[in-house]
């Protein structure tokens, strides 16, 4: 019985049903206050990058960060309102419509080890794994050819029986490492010894949630344009923060360099998106989720490259960039459930391009034999940069990013950019 708001249990009652009495109590209390207690926003950072951008808009919003011990290293002296990582297990497994976002894909590890009673770690592994992902969707594309081997067995792969041309990549993975094109049978034995050296230099880089060397998926080429959709899910409909093009110099290259966001390309694109993206949410519950999609347009159909789970574009890119471009705090938008007002954001934007340039080390020169990245001439090959982020060549295969805004008379400069090989910037230890 309860009396004053205090539990009392008559003394007759044996211990052992005591103890089931008080446990029972516990669990429901504890129950109770998560599912009771306001819904903050919550975020978990997770190495290696966290842009100044996002820092603030936490701050700004007030929105939670758990606490471990590398977001504490990441967000350094800023007053955050912390919550424990035991309150946030307790929150996200007692709270279906709690909402959370990653800055990195690091963090699936976390997700992964503590949230096992959540539906979560599935949500993310089946589109993390870019075979199991196929599977999920492959009623949809009947006709498409997608195979998944190990590492170990593509020595022993008979190629002559994989329709050519097809691209090759880990199942799990990051940014383009490990990502080829293969044309003919002749370039084979080449691309094959390329993945091995590869693997080998970048393995160490990422979690094995985020980049495993072991496996690997072989699909078909899709041709047409390819774009990246940054977009969450609100009453079971698609909120689309941004679309981009990714920009390539030729049909060979799978480099990240180039991705273009504008008005003309958001509204050539954004309804059939938004139809595609619908469809996707039938297979999997992705209400409140926030999702990065890559997708190319082939003769007018949809069809999905990846999906990357829990988040927006990698290293803060997508997600800051449309701030930059449109106003439209991508990470507030997601957390607060906004949807953009396109018509009143477009108004002001005109037909001026915002990019993403991503400097990866394309040179041919081994890390350990540069020295450094002449970061003032790249600057000065552009009109306008926004924002310039540097990135250590000795700690990852690239030297930075920018975000730059580009019209019709400097085109020119992103056509420049996207076939530079970057030797002209790159400085040789002496």
């Amino acid at each position: 019985m309860r009396s004053a708001g205090r539990l009392i249990i008559h003394k007759n009652i044996c211990p052992t049903i005591q103890f089931f009495i008080l446990n029972h109590v516990f669990k429901t209390t504890v129950k109770s206050q998560y599912c009771t207690k306001k819904l903050y926003n919550m975020i978990l950072l997770d190495q290696p990058y966290v842009s100044d951008y996002l820092l603030e808009t936490i701050q700004k919003h007030d929105f939670e960060v758990i606490k471990t011990t590398v977001a504490v290293a990441l967000v350094g002296n800023r007053d955050i309102n912390w919550i424990s990582e035991f309150d946030a297990i307790q929150k996200l497994e007692n709270n279906k419509s709690q909402k959370i976002y990653s800055n990195s894909e690091n963090a699936i590890a976390w997700v992964d080890n503590n949230l096992k009673n959540t539906n979560l770690p599935g949500k993310i592994n089946v589109f993390k794994d870019k075979v199991k992902f196929r599977k999920l969707i492959q009623h949809l594309y009947p006709d498409y050819y997608f195979k998944g081997i190990a590492l170990n067995q593509l020595r022993n792969l008979d190629v002559a029986e994989i329709p050519f041309p097809f691209i090759i990549k880990p199942s799990v993975g990051f940014f383009s490492l490990g990502v080829y094109r293969v044309d003919t049978i002749d370039e084979w034995k080449e691309t094959l010894s390329s993945i091995e050296k590869e693997m080998d230099e970048v393995s160490h880089l990422y979690p094995s949630e985020v980049m495993s060397p072991k496996d690997f998926i072989i699909e078909q080429v899709i041709e047409g344009e390819e774009y990246a959709i940054d977009v969450y899910y609100k009453n079971g409909k698609p909120v689309i923060l941004n679309i981009m093009h990714h920009i390539f110099s030729s049909g060979k290259d799978v480099s990240d360099r180039i991705y273009t966001t504008s008005k003309e390309i958001i509204t050539a694109n954004k309804l059939i998106f938004e139809s595609f993206l619908s469809e996707l949410s039938k297979l999997v519950d992705l209400e409140g989720f926030p999702i990065h999609v890559e997708v190319r347009v082939e003769n007018g159909k949809v069809i999905p490259i990846e999906v990357n789970p829990m988040r927006f574009g990698g290293w803060c890119t997508t997600g800051d960039i449309s701030g930059f471009a449109y106003g439209i705090n991508s990470y507030e938008y997601f957390l607060n459930e906004k949807v953009p007002d396109w018509d009143s954001i477009f108004k002001d934007v005109g037909s001026n391009q915002y990019s993403m340039v991503i400097l990866n080390n394309n040179s041919g020169i081994e890390a350990d034999d540069i020295s450094d990245f002449d970061y003032e001439a790249v600057l000065n090959d552009f009109t306008n940069v926004l924002e310039l982020r540097k990135i250590d060549i000795h700690k990852f295969p690239l030297f930075g990013y920018m975000f730059v805004q580009t019209d019709a008379n400097s085109q020119i400069e992103l056509d420049r950019i996207s076939i530079s090989n970057l030797r002209k910037y790159v400085c040789l230890v002496m």
